[in-house]
């Protein structure tokens, strides 16, 4: 056999995502793009905004000897001053240079502290409804992950992650604003599970650190997600700026260590460590300098808003079930055949591509990316309503 059996295995379920991105593609070429609906993929739509276009053009023509070169692992030392600086204003925090690790995207982050964190057989808890990846990356560091359910309005259920509790759990891997149901976890329901969990950790004899997942932060429709850094201790802070600056592509993202966390120096050390012999070396140089002065600019979370609020209302207006989202750019509608996977493939026949619930540790949902023109989602609701009714 050329592979292993077990990504064999794994690549036999896995990510539902790209491979509906891959279906979608097959559709295209048959029945042109203009007439295929694709909601599968979370591909921002939004071209990154003006100041990121004028610091990539500045870097380009004033470029500075040796500004391609290797750096330490960690990032260049003004950069992380100048994330350091911008986070400790947004999180009331004092965060030091020292404690953030410059990363090739939030997935780099997470698994060189999972890295770092974890020996074989170590558990993980995560949330469902989940980006799926997790499941991967906890396997590649020999750690098995403890799947608890949220409740039903999608927040963390504090008896239920109580109970996945055991002598072997190391980590908590926390994503809000959620991907897919697009829930920010409230202030209240946090504090209770940083509550739960210094119990916990005191009683197992050993920190269970919270890994917050965060690339969609800064897109949300309300009120500033809670700060995660000032309710946890243990907690590395992860998150990219693939979404709020719309680039996905140039995998550039961060870690910060809480600077009260049970041995920070160390495990900081271990993630500069990992971050190399993990093959990541260190961050893209370029894109460091570029987004460096850049941690209060987004793309124009209104225009999200205005998707979500003509997707959603079309759902409402065909009969489906669904939490209005608080943030990122995705609807997870209950789906009218309890089979979701069922349903996605009727929804293929109205050449709308969704995915399902279950790809997301939650049988009987489905995943709508709304990172798409406006006129996809105008065009795809009479689909959408026709598939309620055809289940129904």
């Amino acid at each position: 056999m050329p592979i292993s059996a077990k990504v064999k295995e794994f690549m036999s379920r896995g990510s539902w995502i790209r491979r509906m991105f891959e279906h979608g593609t097959e559709l295209i070429v048959r029945h042109g793009a203009e007439n295929v609906y694709d909601f599968s993929l979370g591909n921002p739509c939004l071209e990154p905004p003006q100041p990121f276009v004028d610091s990539l053009k500045d870097l380009a023509t004033n470029p500075t000897p040796g500004m391609h070169r290797y750096m330490p692992n960690a990032g260049y030392p003004e950069v992380r001053e100048k994330i350091a600086k911008a986070l400790s204003k947004e999180h009331h925090l004092t965060i030091l240079p020292t404690q953030v690790v410059m990363t090739v995207g939030a997935a780099c982050a997470l698994n060189i502290t999972l890295k770092s964190l974890l020996d074989p057989g170590d558990e993980v808890i995560v949330l469902a409804p989940f980006f799926a990846e997790y499941e991967f990356y906890i396997d590649n560091h020999g750690g098995v992950m403890r799947l608890v359910q949220s409740d039903d309005r999608f927040l963390p259920d504090i008896p239920a992650i109580r109970s996945a509790i055991s002598p072997r759990t190391r980590a908590i891997i926390i994503n809000t604003p959620n991907n897919p149901s697009g829930v920010v976890y409230p202030r209240a329901v946090l504090e209770d599970l940083a509550e739960l969990l210094e119990k916990a950790s005191d009683e197992i004899g050993h920190p269970i650190y919270v890994l917050t997942d965060e690339p969609y932060r800064k897109l949300v429709y309300g009120a500033p997600a809670p700060s995660t850094l000032s309710i946890f201790t243990n907690c590395v802070f992860c998150t990219s700026h693939s979404k709020d600056l719309g680039l996905p592509g140039e995998r550039i993202g961060m870690a910060v260590v809480h600077p009260r966390a049970a041995d920070a120096t160390q495990l900081l050390n271990a993630m500069t460590f990992t971050i190399r012999t993990l093959g990541f070396v260190n961050a893209p140089a370029l894109m460091q300098r570029a987004v460096a002065d850049l941690q209060e600019v987004t793309v124009d979370v209104q225009a999200y808003r205005t998707r979500r609020d003509l997707l959603f209302a079309g759902l409402m207006e065909a009969g489906y079930e669904c939490i209005l989202p608080e943030g990122t750019f995705y609807l997870f509608p209950k789906s009218p055949n309890p089979d979701d996977q069922a349903f996605i493939q009727r929804l293929l026949e109205e050449r709308i591509l969704a995915v399902p619930g279950s790809g997301f540790g939650r049988p009987g949902y489905f995943r709508l990316a709304y990172c798409v023109p406006v006129e996809v989602i105008e065009k795809a609701l009479p689909g959408l309503k026709r598939a309620f009714q055809a289940c129904r």
